[in-house]
């Protein structure tokens, strides 16, 4: 074999030390170069940001001069707006002046519970009255109910400054007197009832029974006449509704009555507040500035105008005559939304707390009575002994009885009641017995509760009887998962509000609100509250009667997280919501969330037609702060919040300016032919639903 030949390219070719400089060197210049580059690129992106924000600031601070430039021209504007609340509050004041001649020319016969002589003379008059049966009773309970209402509605309808102490004693007195007295009455009826229990006997049991409805109240009664001790189950007219008794009650004298009142009579009255000096010296000081800047404006507007000195200083005087006016009512709205400092503490064990929790349906009178003696017959006569005592409850258990004994011979009772079909219960309803000592609901007593809602019927046991009730959460429908406000016509509007178990839709129109409709779990609901036009105290109070609690009080924020912000922000918000609802819908925003809590976000956007709302409508999303209203460049659906301005937009001191730049005539015309009253009721429901704090 011959030499073996070399592979071409095995070995490397060595590389000379110079060679190896060189081309560190070149490595080093290249990569010198690169960061010069890089840091004079990160120079220029600097100077460019730098002038970016440069220019932002440029024209932020020329927005801001050109926003102050006009403040005073728009909030003069606004003011005059704004005119619409006091005239409308003066509206009511007239309305309620008139209420009393409107009576006195009804000649219906029935008292003015406002006139303490007509109320009292009435009450005497039906106290001298006796031996009336049930029916009779009934029937003159609808006008005993129906004054209570009014002098309720008095109390609730008249702002606190416009109530003497004396007037608020007055009423609420009367209203207890009427509430004490068609009791004793019920009380009278139910003793005649059962004199003649043996004459009402069941042919098949031996017992009385007896039920009696009306839109009011609903009465079962039933005497135990046999003393059967296998007779424990009492059910009233093949229903389910009754009790199941121990052999010691099956065996004695006794009746049971279960009398439904379909309102609550037995919580105690709320305090009316008749001095705001305590609640409105901070709140007055929020609005000083406020009035100033009013005052200030118009004056000079005034000066401007009037040429003659003695009109122009009776011009300014009436101005600021208005003005005075306008802060006033600026209070009084303030006043809705202030907040309790302090969570009330002083409750008992096991009491209610009625800031927490709300009675519904109307109150359950269980009582065992004595059967009195009964009537008969005697040589052609009904002779009866009338007891001088009167009617009288049958003690169960005894007071004397030792513990043991108790809990083997004198067991808790259970009863079944059926839940008032105008009521909703979001969740099982709990139940709680009158502490007649205490004054107030308890929740003690009461054990093995079960709730069949298909069948709206409770069962629970009870040691004791006396007056029960069912109590909801105050608060179970907020915080609200969204809301929106959309026009419907003229003068009209329709509010939305989604829980978490609801959806609730509010018509207003004038001084008038309906509730339109309302889903439950997304399946449509029907109340009897649908159709009714009413005004808002009368409509408030019917809704949250019948569960649809959607109006936070001073306490809430004990019970509910909210998205607290500034009362006087939030003021400024709704009342000017409201001046621009004719024409403009406004809606949720999640964005309100994270903004901080002097500012508020929402969604806007005009509506004229009468269409359906669409799924997806193009939205404006607007920052509003009290003194300044701007268009934000995010929408509902970017990434994260910015306070940035939208492009091609600008600053403005009110909601209406800042609408008013994208707006067209026809809705600026809408709004400025708005109706005072219709107005005012808008605003007054925003107030009152607190939607951009409570959503």
């Amino acid at each position: 074999m011959g030499p073996k030949t070399k592979k071409p390219g095995n070995k490397k070719k060595k590389i000379s030390k110079a060679e190896r400089l060189r081309q560190l060197q070149e490595e080093e210049e290249r990569r010198q170069k690169e960061e010069e580059e890089a840091r004079l690129k990160y120079e220029k992106e600097e100077m460019e940001k730098l002038e970016i924000k440069r220019i932002e600031r440029e024209k932020w601070r020329q927005l801001e001069a050109k926003d102050l430039e006009r403040r005073n021209e728009e909030l003069e504007e606004l003011y005059l707006l704004e005119r619409c609340f006091p005239e409308a509050e003066k509206l009511k004041r007239e309305t309620r002046l008139l209420s009393q001649w409107k009576h006195y020319i009804q000649c219906d016969g029935s008292p003015d519970p406002s006139v303490s002589q007509e109320i009292n003379t009435f009450i005497s008059l039906w106290k001298e009255e006796t031996n009336e049966t049930f029916e009779e009773v009934i029937g003159k309970s609808k006008l005993v109910l129906n004054l209570i209402d009014k002098l309720k509605l008095i109390l609730l309808e008249t702002p606190p400054y416009d109530l003497q102490d004396k007037i608020v004693t007055q009423y609420q007195g009367s209203i207890l007197e009427l509430q004490e007295l068609l009791h004793c009455k019920f009380n009278t009826a139910t003793e005649i009832l059962l004199r003649q229990a043996s004459t009402l006997a069941d042919l098949d049991s031996g017992n009385m029974e007896k039920v009696i409805q009306d839109e009011n109240i609903t009465l079962y009664v039933w005497a135990n006449l046999k003393k059967n001790p296998r007779y424990r189950s009492v059910r009233f007219s093949e229903t389910q509704i009754g009790f199941e008794i121990p052999r010691i009650l099956a065996t004695s004298d006794i009746a049971l009555r279960l009398l439904h009142t379909h309102y609550d009579q037995v919580t105690p009255l709320r305090p009316v507040p008749t001095s705001l000096q305590e609640h409105t010296s901070t709140i007055t000081n929020l609005v000083r500035d406020e009035e100033k800047n009013l005052e200030a404006a118009i004056s000079k507007e005034m000066q401007e105008e009037c040429k003659q000195e003695e009109n122009e200083s009776n011009s300014v005087h009436e101005e600021e005559i208005k003005v005075e006016d306008q802060g006033e009512t600026e209070v009084k709205m303030l006043l809705l939304l202030e907040n309790a400092h302090e969570k009330p503490s002083d409750l008992d064990d096991n009491e209610v707390d009625l800031c927490q929790f709300t009675t519904l349906g109307g109150v359950y009178h269980l009582d065992i009575l004595e059967l009195p003696p009964q009537c008969k017959p005697m040589k052609g006569w009904m002779v009866v002994e009338i007891l001088k005592e009167g009617l009288q409850k049958y003690i169960y258990p005894p007071e004397t009885t030792e513990d043991f004994e108790t809990e083997y011979s004198f067991p808790p009772i259970e009863v079944t009641l059926e839940v008032h079909e105008n009521v909703i219960f979001f969740e099982d309803p709990m139940v709680a017995r009158w502490d007649a000592e205490g004054k107030h609901w308890k929740t003690d007593g009461i054990s093995n509760v079960s709730y069949k809602s298909e069948e709206r019927l409770i069962t629970f046991n009870l040691e004791t009887f006396g007056p029960v009730t069912l109590i909801q959460d105050s608060h179970i429908n907020m915080p609200y998962q969204s809301w929106e406000l959309r026009p419907l016509d003229v003068n009209k509007v329709l509010l939305s509000v989604t829980t978490i178990f609801a959806e609730i839709q509010i018509q207003i129109k004038e001084n008038l609100c309906m509730l339109a409709s309302i889903k439950v779990n997304n399946k449509k609901h029907s109340s009897i509250l649908e159709g009714r036009w009413m005004t808002p105290v009368s409509f408030i109070t019917a809704l949250k009667e019948a569960g649809l609690n959607i109006f936070p009080t001073r306490h809430s924020h004990f019970y509910v997280i909210i998205n607290y912000k500034v009362p006087l922000t939030e003021m400024k918000a709704y009342r000017q919501m409201a001046l621009l609802s004719s024409a403009f819908a406004f809606g949720w925003s999640r964005w309100n969330m994270l903004c901080d809590s002097k500012k508020v976000v929402f969604k806007v956007r005009e509506h004229l037609r009468k269409e359906e709302p669409i799924e997806d409508p193009n939205w404006a999303l607007l920052m509003f702060s009290g003194d300044r209203a701007q268009r934000l460049k995010i929408d509902e659906y970017s990434d994260t919040f910015s306070e940035a301005l939208k492009e091609e937009t600008e600053f403005h001191s009110t909601l209406y300016h800042m609408v008013k730049d994208f707006a067209s005539e026809e809705a600026m015309e809408k709004i400025r032919s708005s109706n005072d009253q219709f107005i005012d009721s808008v605003g007054h429901m925003l107030l009152l639903t607190r939607v951009l704090s409570y959503s």
